[in-house]
């Protein structure tokens, strides 16, 4: 038996090596068109900001180690451009083909700037891979450009103005929606704007991109570009060979992540996952999802029965050191997919008055109808990531406001108050109930 895996970067190897493990005598192949694999692609706002030093760094294993320890043929720069699942076999750019008996897709996603004119130009900048990367530290080497725009205000976004402000540019972020970080919540978007603009950063929302010009973006005069909107999967190849897209534009799959087509399998940026909160499927790329889904395609394609059950969407970013965390549905979202939603939102310290503490603020949504919670947003200091998931948590367990408001969570000065912000939004959303 062969199984071949399109994509070598989290879902691909993640899937190679679940599959290995579980079948020592299956001929594995992994296909990446690009030079690197088994890289940390959410540090690379981090390696343009200069906090990681090297590119090196962020690599997490080479295909010599793969071809060493765990007997996978890891193949670079092999672009697979059609995919024929009737012969079983794909064709490569070169001309050759390779045959498999099991496939996996992880194709990954890309940002598509063809809505953009003038988004090739050299000041022009997408950060995607660690070749992008490299690209933009040499123009601030070279070129010393002293004012910035960045287009999205997604986490790529922000976090590549917060990097390019830490070189002293003059940042300023557009984003099409009213929105940022890629979720509908006035209070949200406020706290990001007030966190940029305490660091210099402005950010203007409502503001389409259509053109860049030499000299400037809508308006603002700036020496380079940054574009971090238009996040699409890589979903093309797929559908030209009969995989069924689904709604969202990623590859649809079932909770053994295997395609329309039998013994084709989906796992990362390019395929579709079930949303535990409204159960429906849903486009969220995220590298936890990706090493997960992998995992379960790559058992799967080995003879494996494991399931993804889905994701409940959560995320956080820094934006010059305060956490942004969300999980679930913002109250918006929530009305939008038929919830009656309630929400509570607090502000309160992070620890006893005595540490001085900075104040985190809690915003926790639920149904009026079932008082199930539906989301919640953290904002804070670091201990916003430990917050996030427990929100996410009770998500995943479908938990009721009253439940939530009981919960047994550690108190010690030094990390938090004997009333958790958590449960103090969590007595208010009871109330509003």
């Amino acid at each position: 038996m062969s199984l071949v895996v399109i994509g070598g970067v989290a879902a691909g190897l993640s899937a190679a090596a679940r599959a290995r493990r579980l079948d020592p005598r299956l001929a594995i192949t992994v296909l990446e068109k690009g030079p690197h694999v088994s890289y940390g692609a959410c540090g690379l706002p981090y390696l343009v900001e200069g906090r990681v030093r090297r590119p090196e760094d962020l690599i997490v294993y080479t295909p010599d180690y793969f071809r060493k320890e765990r007997g996978i043929a890891v193949r670079t720069g092999a672009r697979v451009v059609a995919i024929a699942h009737p012969r079983r076999e794909v064709a490569l750019e070169s001309g050759e083909r390779v045959r498999y008996d099991r496939l996996i897709l992880a194709t990954g996603a890309r940002c598509d700037t063809s809505s953009i004119a003038g988004a090739a130009q050299p000041h022009c900048f997408t950060l995607h891979t660690i070749e992008d990367a490299e690209r933009i530290r040499r123009f601030l080497k070279e070129k010393q450009p002293r004012r910035a725009v960045v287009v999205g205000a997604g986490y790529i976004g922000v976090e590549a103005a917060d990097a390019l402000r830490r070189h002293g540019l003059r940042v300023t972020v557009l984003e099409s929606t009213g929105h940022a970080l890629l979720r509908a919540d006035p209070n949200l978007t406020c706290a990001v704007r007030k966190q940029l603009e305490q660091h210099g950063v402005e950010l203007r929302t409502g503001v389409k991109v259509a053109a860049i010009e030499p000299t400037g973006v809508a308006g603002i005069p700036c020496d380079m570009v940054l574009v971090c909107a238009g996040f699409k999967p890589n979903s093309a190849l797929a559908a030209e060979a009969g995989v069924e897209i689904g709604r969202t534009g990623a590859i649809r799959t079932d909770d053994r992540m295997e395609t329309n087509l039998r013994g084709v399998y989906a796992a990362g940026d390019c395929a579709e996952v079930t949303h535990l909160v409204t159960g429906r499927p849903a486009y969220i790329p995220l590298g936890t999802t990706a090493n997960k889904t992998g995992r379960v395609a790559g058992a799967n394609a080995a003879g494996g029965r494991e399931r993804f059950p889905g994701i409940v969407g959560t995320s956080i970013v820094a934006i010059f050191g305060r956490a942004f965390a969300t999980t679930g549905l913002s109250e918006t979202h929530a009305r939008a997919e038929g919830f009656s939603p309630v929400a509570a939102r607090i502000e309160a310290k992070s620890r006893p008055r005595y540490f001085d503490p900075a104040m985190t603020s809690v915003e926790l949504v639920a149904d009026r109808a079932t008082h199930r919670l539906l989301g919640g947003t953290v904002i804070g200091e670091q201990d916003a990531a430990g917050r996030i998931n427990v929100i996410a948590a009770a998500l995943q367990a479908r938990m009721r406001a009253e439940d939530f408001e009981q919960l047994d969570l550690a108190y010690s000065p030094p990390f938090s108050p004997v009333w958790d912000p958590l449960l103090i939004a969590a007595q208010q959303l009871v109330k509003a109930l």
